[in-house]
């Protein structure tokens, strides 16, 4: 792949956030993940003749929730629309969506300190899920089944404007808009479990140049990973195909994340092929400015805002409340830790280093764990007053985390408690200094560095409990 600084690459996203709630969007069938196949549908969702669909209030306010924290305006009038297309995972053969008049439009996400636009959010139903089976030999499955769980779950389809302009900036921009949605409470963002999916759209042209190129599809984007390197490895074919005078096609493609390449899956459909209508079994629907008012009254503390106040008020650096915020989890964990201790850095320090650590191993989040930001705060203060060391402290994280357990309690029944006996520590330094004197004429010759040997060798003699400044005051002292 060449010549890739000779053109830019243009990105927008169409992202799928599946929202939250209990029932599916137009009936009452539940939309528990993981359930026995087919056995969370009804005669609505299924498409039997004669039923009729009726809209869960909930995705409204779920999908107002959303236009608000994106900056989006709020329609005060807006209408579903049918979406014609035939697949077996959609059984009515339409997908009821939102076309010409969305819920929100005209939003924006700012990331790096640059605003990219988004088009709209509009509410839609999702389709089924095929499950491939049997072996085929080369050909693949041998026959596919039918899940309809999926079928009638309420999404958000969240549109930016092409304002990305490279990989990276569609991971961030995408991984800001998953934590969002995470805040809220209106999805949970898990793109492994597929409640949060991304199509991306993208095109080259020669750099200076205003037209836009043939845009591509690609679809079957399930991590953040995927997704920046699909669109690095397609921005590279396309300027590939570019430079050896051929035309880009504009298409749907697939990212085969085994190969790491994109492959042709079809041309690319237009709006007219949906042959969009109003839906004829649904009233339009009127927002009014009390109801989103009561809304935004409901609306938590958003990343960005957290962020800001962890470095203003908290003193954190921009790269740890950055990660601190990332997480909806962590970040109402650490605001109930600074609530309770003086010492919100220590705090900081103790949740990105030895607790992220264990929950990354884990493969869990920090509310998963035992782990209780009072036993935390508890932890802080033990420090602070020297009951316990810092290499104490990280002995006992870990149980605290698995068992639930006070610090106090923890440090008891390990019998970790900090020797603070003045007469006992010095009887240990004065053994340790008359068994080293080579380091003791260091010292004395001015290498005052050695004096953390000193430390290192105390702190072994009574196995991490020996309070610190004490041991570093007596050696001073007896040093000279």
């Amino acid at each position: 792949m060449k010549n890739l600084q000779k053109y830019e690459p243009v990105i927008g996203l169409e992202i799928h956030a599946q929202l939250s709630t209990k029932s599916k969007i137009f009936c009452n069938s539940a939309t528990e993940f993981g359930k026995e196949h087919n056995s969370q549908i009804c005669p609505v969702c299924t498409g039997y003749p004669g039923v009729l669909p009726v809209l869960n209030k909930k995705v409204v306010e779920y999908a107002i929730l959303t236009g608000l924290a994106l900056n989006c305006e709020i329609a005060k009038f807006s209408k579903f629309d049918r979406k014609h297309y035939f697949y077996p995972d959609l059984p009515k053969n339409i997908q009821i969506s939102q076309y010409d008049l969305p819920v929100c439009k005209n939003g924006h996400i700012t990331i790096k300190g640059r605003k990219i636009r988004i088009n709209r959010i509009h509410m839609e139903e999702d389709a089924g899920k095929l499950v491939h089976a049997g072996a085929a030999g080369l050909a693949g499955s041998a026959y596919s089944l039918v899940d309809y769980n999926r079928t009638g779950t309420p999404l958000l389809e969240i549109v930016s404007e092409a304002d990305i302009t490279s990989p990276e900036e569609a991971r961030i921009y995408t991984e800001e808009l998953r934590n969002t949605v995470r805040y809220l409470g209106v999805c949970d963002g898990n793109l492994e479990e597929g409640s949060l999916r991304c199509d991306a759209n993208v095109s080259v042209r020669p750099i200076g140049r205003e037209k836009l190129g043939t845009k591509v599809e690609i679809k079957n984007l399930n991590s953040f990973r995927a997704l920046q390197k699909a669109l690095e490895y397609e921005i590279a074919r396309q300027t590939d195909e570019l430079e050896n005078g051929n035309a880009i096609i504009q298409e749907t493609r697939l990212w085969k994340d085994d190969e790491s390449i994109t492959i042709s899956m079809r041309t690319k459909e237009e709006a007219h092929d949906y042959r969009y209508f109003p839906e004829p079994d649904l009233v339009p629907l009127e927002i009014d400015a009390e109801w989103v008012h009561r809304l935004r009254e409901q609306m938590p503390e958003l990343p960005q805002e957290k962020r800001a106040r962890y470095m203003e008020k908290v003193g954190l650096c921009e790269a740890d409340a950055n990660t601190i915020a990332d997480s909806a989890d962590t970040a109402l964990f650490f605001d109930r830790v600074i609530s309770l201790t003086l010492n919100p850095r220590a705090a900081a320090n103790w949740l990105m280093g030895d607790i992220t650590a264990y929950i990354k191993d884990k493969k869990i989040s920090i509310n998963d764990t035992k782990l209780t930001p009072e036993s935390l705060a508890g932890m802080i203060e033990m420090i602070e007053r020297g009951k316990i060391s810092n290499a104490i402290a990280k002995k006992i994280i870990v149980p605290l985390m698995e068992t639930g357990d006070s610090p106090e309690k923890t440090v008891e029944e390990k019998g970790l408690l900090v020797i603070s006996d003045e007469g006992q520590i010095l009887d240990i330094v004065k053994k340790v200094i008359a068994d080293s004197p080579g380091e003791v004429e260091k010292y004395k010759a001015g290498k005052t560095q050695v004096i953390g040997f000193f430390v290192g060798r105390v702190m072994k003699e009574t196995r991490g409990k020996a309070d610190p400044g004490l041991v570093n005051r007596l050696l001073q002292q007896e040093l000279g």
